[in-house]
């Protein structure tokens, strides 16, 4: 049995306000993308704020950056909703009508069974990875790292494409 599950953080910074009416078709996806993540295999958890998402946790002093934070069991299963699933990948090909582009916007990084990250260390594992590139402390699936004890990762993005 693994002793460690895979953490995410991804964000983005809307190119309106968040409350434009522009970012409609995004936010009303939210619930039903959010749901197809929860039934995938290999997802355990989600941080949520008051509602089924996390709009309102605002992790950055910018109001405009939204974020998403999850574990699974691997980064095989997180890959597979990520870059397989075809309606998460129909929301994604249109990021570009609701979010700017950012160099950083995801980190990885390898949590404790049942272990669940909060949103601060989060960040600061993404502050790391901006400040000093990927390693085991933060990384991303173009540079992943094993989980500790593991000697290899399977690489992930070669079998995404």
């Amino acid at each position: 049995m693994p002793n460690f599950e895979l953490a995410q953080l991804n964000i983005a910074r809307f190119i309106k306000p968040a409350d434009h009416p522009d970012n409609i078709d995004f936010v009303s996806n939210l619930d039903r993308v959010n749901a197809l993540a929860e039934l995938q295999p290999g997802f355990v958890w989600r941080l949520t704020g008051e509602g089924n998402d996390a709009l309102d946790l605002n992790a950055f002093d910018d109001p405009n950056v939204i974020s998403n934070m999850s574990v699974w069991q691997d980064m095989e299963s997180l890959a597979a909703f990520v870059y397989r699933n075809k309606e998460h990948r129909s929301i994604m090909r249109r990021r570009k009508e609701w979010f700017e582009a950012m160099e950083f916007h995801l980190v990885l990084w390898w949590v404790d069974v049942n272990q669940r990250p909060t949103i601060e260390g989060a960040v600061k594992r993404l502050e790391h990875l901006k400040k000093n590139g990927p390693s085991d402390h933060a990384f991303t699936f173009k540079t992943p790292f094993a989980a500790p004890g593991e000697q290899t990762v399977k690489p992930v993005l070669d079998e995404c494409a």
